[in-house]
């Protein structure tokens, strides 16, 4: 297959490290700024950053049915951090969630103020047995439905999760040289363009 294009939601966030772990992974990478940007992509990722804030600029650039049509579609969306709580059906506290796009109830910068930022090494299914993660303010995912993978867990909670062409991560991996994470995700993405094709 040639070359993919992947998308970058580029409104907040560590949108330009997850540019250059695309383009490090030997695909097209696009901070995607305008909602029209969409339709020119193949995949797309949800960076970290504030999701209140992302979720704020998302309605004032008129991109919230956007996203949800481009999930709905078929194509991928991979979500770290605070892009995993963009996905989530449900967020642990709020009465509302965003995109809900991902069956998850997730739980908001939950490892408490000792543990705000840390690294530590995962298994991550599919991926590898020593995946070095950062962990900023990170999120952790509560509950999945029984359709959701479970890919990672650290201390006896779930920090990675796949659902369909739905990828969620609660760490950062743009922010180590390790691009094995977001490799899995151009293979994801490969596979259902394979399958829109043929659909």
């Amino acid at each position: 297959m040639s070359m993919l294009t992947i998308g970058v939601l580029g409104l907040q966030g560590a949108f330009r490290e997850h540019k250059q772990s695309i383009e490090a992974c030997g695909h097209e990478a696009k901070i995607i700024k305008r909602k029209e940007e969409l339709e020119e992509i193949d995949g797309l990722i949800l960076p970290g950053g504030e999701s209140t804030t992302m979720r704020r600029l998302i309605d004032r650039y008129d991109f919230f049915d956007a996203l949800r049509t481009f999930g709905q579609s078929g194509k991928p969306i991979f979500g770290t951090c605070a892009g995993l709580i963009l996905l989530a059906t449900e967020i642990e506290g709020n009465s509302s969630a965003h995109l809900q796009l991902m069956d998850m109830k997730v739980e908001r910068n939950a490892f408490g103020r000792q543990k705000e930022s840390f690294e530590s090494k995962l298994k991550v299914q599919g991926v590898a047995n020593d995946f070095e993660a950062v962990f900023i303010r990170a999120p952790y995912i509560a509950e999945v439905n029984e359709d959701t993978e479970v890919l990672a867990t650290y201390d006896g909670k779930i920090v990675a999760a796949q659902q369909g062409q739905f990828l969620a991560a609660a760490f950062h991996p743009e922010l180590t040289d390790d691009n094995r994470l977001v490799e899995y995700f151009i293979e994801l993405v490969k596979q259902y363009k394979l399958k829109l094709a043929v659909n």
